[in-house]
């Protein structure tokens, strides 16, 4: 007789209960914290009035494919898109991914949040930042790689971003970091920079030049306000050379991956490459990171996947975040339209896994470059 079977099975079940206690606490959290269920609410549609959250998403939803819209109607009227999104969409970037809303190279047995921070450290480093540098992040966000950048280097960075709610967000989280005396917020078009030539010592983009209608432009742009014989470093939102254009699975997935995440198009990395060198850079080098992450980069949205560190991303923490939208709106503590803009960014976690399992797309694809002397 097997008598350790019961001690198993007490154990077994107490390290069920621990993780479905540690789970249950988390959401606790997640409704009582400073970035909780209330400040979802109360986010949510930036500076759009509340009462026009709805129309707001109904004019998003229909710029794209997705949904029957018109990809150069995206790209003539990419900074309405952009910034309909992000004031749709940044409150639910931040209750489930923090201050820094990207992916990362992932190692065996770091968290998310180590990755991100490592991922920044990592751009900082080729980038070759020196104390006292100044350094632009074009489509910075609200400022998370910004901030961590400034501490890590202890340079002197700018954000530019075209879009208000994310400025006032992002100056408010630099105040209460300590850095507001050396790094801030700039609102502005990244295709129309109100830089002088020849301005900044560094300049990068983490995931955010993807929303360009244009990468000859924008790169053009920023080759313009960077010093000679300094570097811009980025990692792209790209299709990969294995996406096929004629495959209507692929194309549903890019579809999917542009409603949700605001995008006009999604470039191939090859794109990138050519607008570069035409723009006058000279890549030192370029990489698809994702190829050679050993935790894959869509881990925190698979569906099979769950973690307590990064609870809110899981399946069970969308799918707790979905019906606390549904009760915010219901309740009215939250805008009409919420739980429409809960299910883009649902369709678009769907296709970014998808697309990274077929390995059609990259948000990853790095390159270093150098605007020569």
């Amino acid at each position: 007789m097997d008598t350790t079977k019961p001690v198993r099975c007490l154990l077994s079940y107490s390290l069920l209960d621990s993780a479905l206690c540690l789970a249950f606490a988390d959401l606790v959290r997640c409704i009582m914290s400073k970035s909780g269920a209330m400040d979802l609410a109360s986010g949510l549609g930036g500076k759009i009035d509340k009462s026009d959250v709805l129309t707001a998403v109904e004019k998003y939803e229909n710029y794209h494919g997705f949904h029957g819209g018109d990809e150069e109607e995206r790209k003539a009227n990419y900074t309405d898109m952009v910034n309909k999104y992000y004031d749709l969409a940044t409150s639910f970037y931040e209750y489930g991914w923090g201050e820094s809303f990207h992916f990362a190279h992932r190692w065996n047995g770091e968290s998310l949040r180590e990755s991100i921070k490592r991922h920044e450290h990592f751009l900082a480093l080729q980038l070759g930042i020196k104390p006292g540098q100044k350094v632009l992040d074009v489509g910075c966000g609200i400022g998370g790689p910004l901030r961590e950048i400034a501490r890590f280097s202890n340079s002197s960075v700018t954000g530019l971003n075209n879009n208000e709610y994310q400025i006032t967000r992002g100056k408010e989280l630099n105040r209460l970091a300590g850095i507001d005396k050396t790094c801030d917020f700039v609102k502005a078009d990244f295709m129309k920079m109100p830089f002088p030539e020849n301005s900044f010592d560094a300049i990068y983009a983490i995931e955010a030049t993807c929303h360009a209608p244009d990468a000859y432009g924008c790169y053009k742009e920023i080759y313009r306000v960077l010093k000679p014989g300094q570097c811009f470093a980025a990692f792209e939102w790209c299709m990969t050379d294995a996406f096929d254009p004629e495959n209507a699975q692929h194309q549903k997935i890019k579809l999917e991956i542009e409603v949700g995440d605001g995008l006009p198009d999604i470039r191939r990395t090859t794109k990138c490459l050519e607008a570069l060198n035409q723009a006058g850079f000279e890549v030192i080098w370029e990489k698809d990171l994702a190829k050679d992450s050993p935790v894959p980069w869509y881990l925190p949205l698979d569906k099979n996947h769950f973690s307590l560190s990064s609870f809110r991303l899981t399946a069970v923490g969308r799918f707790i975040t979905k019906n606390l939208v549904k009760v915010l709106e219901y309740v009215r503590l939250a805008p009409q339209g919420s739980q429409r803009v809960s299910g883009f960014l649902e369709k678009a976690a769907e296709g970014l896994v998808d697309g990274g399992k077929r390995e059609i797309f990259t948000p990853m694809y790095f390159f270093l470059a150098r605007k020569p002397e």
